[in-house]
C-alpha cells in the first residue's frame, strides 16, 4: 500500500509543478493529497493508494509510522527530518528513511536503511558465463579463456564451474576470482588437482553484500555524498551546507528568503558561515551558492524535481526489495550553471505575477519564461521518455505563447498493455489507441494553454517531404525520444544540414544518457560510433549452438523461414506467373524461373486440412530435434579429432543428442500444437476448438508415419567466419523432380488459384493468444535438450526473442528532468561550458555529468577551416555554368576546386573522360 500524506491546499502556484494539480483543485480549495489521490491511483489498479492529511509536526506521536517499511519526506523541516528518522532508524528491522528536497536551483537526497542492509543482487547484471580454453596446475591456478573472447570480470567476483574434463574436482565449486588480464584470471590453488583436459563453463554468482548507513543526525556533520560532476568535485559539500543555512533560516523566521533579497542573502550567508565550523573539517563556504540559493529559494524547477524523483523512486524500491545497491547517503543536483547571466537581471524579473510559472520565474527570471513559452520544438517518440518530456513541456509553459510557440509531436506506434507501466500518460482504455493523439490529449489536462500538433510519421528519409528543410528551420529544438539509433542518426544529420540544436536521450533499464548538440559550439550525435553488435557466427546458429541465446535465435529465424519469408516468396512467385500450367511448360521448355524449386516443392506439400498439419509439425519435430543430431554425429563422431590431435567435441562445440518423441512431455505436446496453428493459419487451413483436444492431437500422432533417418554426405559449415549463402544451387535432378511434383499437383486439381496463395506471418511479441512466442519457446527448449544446454523460461525467451529493451520508469523520469534542464540552456542561448551530457546507472548507483565534446575544427591551410557546423554559400543566376561556379568559389573563397562531388554523384572530375566538356553546362 501507498499512502500520499500533506495538510497544504492547492494553489495557482502548484500548476507550474505538480501535473496532477489542475485548475478545479484550485478553485475548490481542495487539499493536495487528497486532490492527487484517484491520479496517482488510476496509475496502477493493483496498488492501494490512501490520502492523509492530519497535522505531522515536532509533537506528533510517530508510532503511527511501524506499519510501513519505507517513509519518504519532502518539504519537510530539517527538525521534523531528524525525528522522523531517529525512530525509523531505531525500529527492529530498521523502518527505510529517504527525504528528498527541491529548492530553487538546488536539490537534495538522502537515504538511510538502517545500520546493516543486506543486498542480494547489486547491479542487476546478467550472470556471465565464460567458455574455457585452460586451467593451469599452479599456486593460483591460472584460468584462461576462449581467444577472443574477454570475461569482463571484476577481482573480488565469485564464480562456479561447470563441464571442466580433467579437472573434473572444479564442477560445482565456487571461486572468488582475481583479475589477471582481460582474457585470465587466478581462483586459488590447483596444483594438488588432476590435470587439466578441455571443455568448462565457469559461471558468475551473485553473493549477497552489506552496506552500512549512519542517522541523519551524523551524516549532517559529516556527509557521504555521491559526486555527479568531477569537474566540482567541492560542490556537493557546499550545496549541502547552502541548504542546512537555509533549512535554519526557515526554522529561525518561519519563512524562506524573499525572493531576490539581498538582505536575507546576507543574513542566510552568516548562518552559512557558523555552521561550516560545526561540520567536521571546516569546509569553506561559497559565498555564490548560498546567496543564488537564497534568492531563489521560493521558486521550484519542475525538471530537477523530475530527476530527483526518478533517483529518489528507486531508492524506495532498493528499500523494499533488496536489489540494487543503495545511495550513500546523499546526492545533490544542481541548476547552478545558469546563474551568470541571470546576475544582471533586476529583481522584478524574477517576482511573482500570479499565474502558473511563478515557481519557475522565480529560478529563470521572465524573459526565459516568456522564451520557454515562444518556443517550437520538435518531439520525436512518444513511449516512456516521450510522455516525460511532455510533461515537463506542460509545466515549463513550452509552446504556450500567444503570437509563437508551438509543440509538434510524432510517434507511429500504437499504445499496447505493457507500455502502461512506464509511459504513464496512457491508461488501460487507451490500448490500440495512436500514442502521439493520446500523449496530445493528456498533456493538454496538465497544461490546456499549450499548442500541441501530432502526428503519427515515421521519421526517416521516406518521409523527408512531410518533415523537409523548411519545417526543420521552423524549430527551435528537437528533441528524440527515440530507442532506433538509425532514426537517431538521420535526424542527427538533418539537424546539423539545417543548423538546429537537438537533445537526445535514452535509457536501458536502470541505465540512462543524456546528449545535448549546439550548433558551432558541440560535436553531432554522428560524430562518434557505437561498437557493432556482436553477431552470432552462422555456423553456432545453424549447428554448434553453445548458450541459450543461440538457440533462442535458431527457432526465431525459423519462425521468420517457414511462417514469413517463404510465405511471401511463394505469393511473388504466383504474382509473376498467374498460372501453373503456363509454369510448367515454361520450365519444360529449359526456362529458368528463380524461386520456382523451392515454390513448386511448398505447393506439393501443402497441407490441406488440420491432420496434415499436425503431421506436418510431426515430421519437423523428427527433422530439428533428432535427424539434425544423428547426422553432425554421422558428419563427426564423438571420438573426431582435428589435426593437432584435440578433440573435434569439445567446449564451447556440445556434442547433440537425439530427442525421442514423447507424447506425454508438455514441451513435445506444445511445439507440436503451437507448429500446427501456425502451419495452418499460413496455409489458411480451419481449425476448431474441438481440433485442438488432447484426444483429437493424439489419434492423428499415432497414426503418422514419421520418416527414418538417412545420413547424407553433405558438407557441415565449421568456418566461424562464413555466412549464410544467399541461394543454395538446384542440381538437374531437383529440377526434373520439379517437374514432376508440379504435373502431379495439376493432375490432381491441388493448382487452383486458391492453392497459389499463402499468409504470411508478421512475428508479434506482445500478443499471447497468436502462438508466436509459445512456438520459439518450444522450439529454442527443444533445440536447448538436444546440445545440454540450459533452457529458458517463456519470459527469458520472449525477452531475447523480442529484442526487448528493458524499461523502468524511474530512469525514464530521471533522463527526461535532466533534458529539460538543458532544454532550459538551450533556450537562454548558454556557451558552451554550461551544457552537461550525463550517463547515469541508477542500479549502481552513479550519475556522471561531463561537458560536451567541443566540436572538431578542420583546418585546411593557414588562417582557413571549417567544422561540421560551416556552410559556404555561392549564390547562382539565370544560366549559371559550372564553370562560373568553380570561378565563384575562386574568387569568394580563395581556393581552386579540383573536383565536384554531389552525395556519391562526380559532378567534375577532370580526369574523368568527357568532364572538361562538362564546365560549359549549366
Amino acid at each position: 500500500a501507498l499512502t500520499v500524506h500533506d495538510t497544504k491546499q492547492c494553489t495557482k502556484w502548484d500548476l507550474g509543478i505538480n501535473f496532477f494539480i489542475h485548475e478545479d483543485d484550485i478553485t475548490s480549495q481542495r487539499n493536495r493529497a487528497e486532490a492527487t489521490l484517484h491520479r496517482i491511483a488510476e496509475l496502477n489498479p493493483y496498488v492501494h493508494v490512501a490520502a492523509s492529511t492530519v497535522p505531522l509536526d515536532e509533537t506528533t506521536d510517530l508510532s503511527f509510522l511501524k506499519q510501513y517499511q519505507c517513509v519518504i519526506l519532502t518539504e519537510v523541516s530539517l527538525l521534523l527530518q531528524k525525528k522522523i528518522n531517529e525512530f525509523c532508524h531505531a525500529q527492529q528491522p530498521p523502518i527505510k528513511f529517504i527525504s528528498a528536497d527541491v529548492y530553487g536551483m538546488c536539490s537534495r537526497l538522502f537515504c538511510d536503511f538502517g545500520d546493516e542492509f543486506e543486498v542480494l543482487d547489486t547491479t542487476g547484471e546478467e550472470l556471465k558465463e565464460i567458455f574455457i580454453s585452460n586451467i593451469t596446475q599452479s599456486n593460483p591456478g591460472i584460468v584462461t579463456c576462449l581467444e577472443n573472447h574477454p570475461h569482463r570480470l571484476e577481482t573480488g567476483q565469485f564464480l562456479t564451474f561447470r563441464e571442466v574434463n580433467g579437472m573434473s574436482c572444479l564442477n560445482g565449486s565456487t571461486h572468488q576470482i582475481t583479475v589477471v588480464s582481460p582474457y585470465s584470471f587466478s581462483i586459488g590453488d590447483t596444483s594438488d588437482m588432476e590435470p587439466y583436459l578441455h571443455g568448462g563453463i565457469a559461471v558468475q554468482v551473485k553473493t549477497p553484500k552489506m552496506f552500512y548507513f549512519e542517522r541523519l543526525e551524523k551524516q549532517i556533520t559529516n556527509p557521504l555524498c555521491l559526486v555527479a560532476d568531477f569537474s566540482k568535485p567541492e560542490a556537493p559539500l557546499q550545496i549541502h551546507i547552502a541548504m542546512l543555512a537555509l533549512d535554519n533560516f526557515q526554522e529561525s523566521f518561519g519563512r524562506r528568503p524573499n525572493i531576490g533579497c539581498l538582505q536575507d542573502a546576507e543574513e542566510m550567508l552568516k548562518i552559512a558561515m557558523s555552521i561550516s565550523e560545526t561540520l567536521e573539517n571546516k569546509p569553506q563556504v561559497n559565498e555564490a551558492v548560498v546567496k543564488w540559493l537564497s534568492r531563489t529559494a521560493q521558486g521550484f524547477l519542475a525538471p530537477l524535481a523530475a530527476a530527483v524523483g526518478g533517483v529518489a523512486s528507486q531508492e524506495v524500491l532498493k528499500a523494499v526489495t533488496g536489489k540494487f545497491s543503495p545511495l550513500q547517503q546523499w546526492l545533490y543536483i544542481d541548476m547552478l550553471d545558469i546563474v551568470k547571466p541571470l546576475e544582471k537581471m533586476g529583481s522584478e524579473e524574477f517576482q511573482p505575477r500570479g499565474d502558473r510559472y511563478d515557481a519557475l520565474r522565480a529560478c529563470v527570471g521572465n524573459s526565459l519564461c516568456q522564451k520557454l513559452h515562444d518556443l517550437n520544438v520538435f518531439l520525436v517518440g512518444c513511449g516512456a521518455i516521450g510522455c516525460e518530456m511532455l510533461k515537463n513541456f506542460a509545466l515549463l509553459g513550452v509552446g504556450t505563447g500567444q503570437e509563437k510557440g508551438l509543440v509538434t509531436i510524432t510517434d507511429p506506434d500504437l499504445i499496447e498493455k505493457s507500455n502502461l507501466n512506464r509511459q504513464f500518460l496512457f491508461r488501460p482504455h487507451h490500448i490500440q489507441k495512436p500514442k502521439s493523439y493520446t500523449a496530445a490529449e493528456a498533456t493538454l489536462n496538465i497544461n490546456p494553454c499549450l499548442k500541441i500538433d501530432s502526428y503519427i510519421n515515421k521519421v526517416c528519409p521516406a518521409t523527408e517531404n512531410t518533415y523537409s528543410d523548411e519545417f526543420y528551420t521552423k524549430q527551435d529544438v528537437i528533441v528524440t525520444a527515440l530507442d532506433n539509433v538509425e532514426a537517431r542518426r538521420y535526424i542527427d544529420s538533418r539537424c546539423v544540414a539545417n543548423l538546429r540544436p537537438l537533445i537526445d536521450s535514452g535509457t536501458m533499464g536502470t541505465k540512462g544518457h543524456t546528449e545535448v548538440i549546439v550548433p558551432h559550439l558541440t560535436e553531432s550525435y554522428n560524430s562518434h560510433r557505437d561498437p557493432p553488435e556482436e553477431e552470432i557466427p552462422f555456423c553456432t546458429l545453424k549447428s554448434f549452438p553453445a548458450a541459450i541465446e543461440h538457440t533462442i535465435q535458431w527457432a526465431r529465424d525459423k519462425f521468420e523461414s517457414s511462417f514469413s519469408h517463404k510465405p511471401s516468396l511463394f505469393n511473388k512467385f504466383w504474382q509473376t506467373y498467374p498460372s501453373a500450367e503456363e509454369v510448367l511448360q515454361r520450365i519444360k521448355s529449359g526456362e529458368s524461373l528463380e524461386g520456382c524449386f523451392h515454390v513448386i516443392k511448398t505447393l506439393s506439400r501443402r497441407p490441406r486440412s488440420w491432420t496434415q498439419c499436425i503431421e506436418l509439425a510431426r515430421v519437423k519435430f523428427e527433422k530439428y530435434f533428432s535427424h539434425k543430431a544423428l547426422q553432425l554425429l554421422h558428419s563427426f563422431p564423438l571420438d573426431t579429432r582435428l589435426k593437432d590431435g584435440s578433440l573435434f567435441w569439445q567446449s564451447p562445440k556440445r556434442p547433440p543428442f537425439p530427442v525421442k518423441f514423447e507424447f506425454n512431455d508438455p514441451l513435445h505436446y506444445g511445439f507440436i500444437v503451437s507448429a500446427a496453428k501456425l502451419f495452418a493459419t499460413v496455409y489458411c487451413v480451419p481449425f476448431t476448438e474441438k481440433d485442438l483436444s488432447e484426444e483429437t492431437i493424439w489419434k492423428i500422432i499415432s497414426a503418422v508415419k514419421v520418416p527414418e533417418f538417412r545420413p547424407s554426405n553433405k558438407v557441415v559449415q565449421t568456418d566461424e567466419t562464413a555466412r549464410k549463402p544467399d541461394h543454395i544451387p538446384v542440381s538437374s535432378e531437383d529440377e526434373r523432380n520439379a517437374i514432376f511434383q508440379l504435373e502431379k499437383s495439376i493432375l490432381s486439381n491441388e493448382a487452383l488459384q486458391n492453392d497459389l496463395q499463402m499468409k504470411p506471418i508478421s512475428f508479434e511479441k506482445d500478443d499471447d493468444s497468436n502462438g508466436h512466442i509459445d512456438f520459439i519457446t518450444a522450439a529454442s527448449n527443444l533445440r536447448a535438450k538436444m546440445y545440454n544446454i540450459e533452457p529458458a523460461d517463456r519470459f527469458k525467451t520472449k525477452r531475447i526473442a523480442g529484442k526487448i529493451i528493458p524499461a523502468i520508469a524511474t530512469a525514464t523520469a530521471a533522463v527526461s528532468g535532466l533534458v529539460a534542464l538543458e532544454l532550459i540552456k538551450v533556450v537562454g542561448g548558454y556557451p558552451a561550458d554550461a551544457y552537461k551530457n550525463c550517463f547515469l546507472n541508477l542500479a549502481i548507483p552513479i550519475m556522471v555529468f561531463t561537458e560536451t565534446a567541443e566540436v572538431r575544427r578542420t583546418e585546411i591551410r593557414n588562417g582557413m577551416s571549417f567544422t561540421i557546423w560551416d556552410r559556404w554559400t555561392i549564390y547562382g543566376k539565370e544560366d549559371f555554368t559550372l564553370l562560373d561556379f568553380i570561378n565563384a568559389v575562386r574568387e569568394k573563397y580563395g581556393i581552386e576546386p579540383t573536383m565536384v562531388v554531389q552525395g556519391v554523384k562526380m559532378l567534375y572530375v577532370p580526369v574523368m573522360p568527357g568532364h572538361i566538356k562538362r564546365l560549359k553546362l549549366t
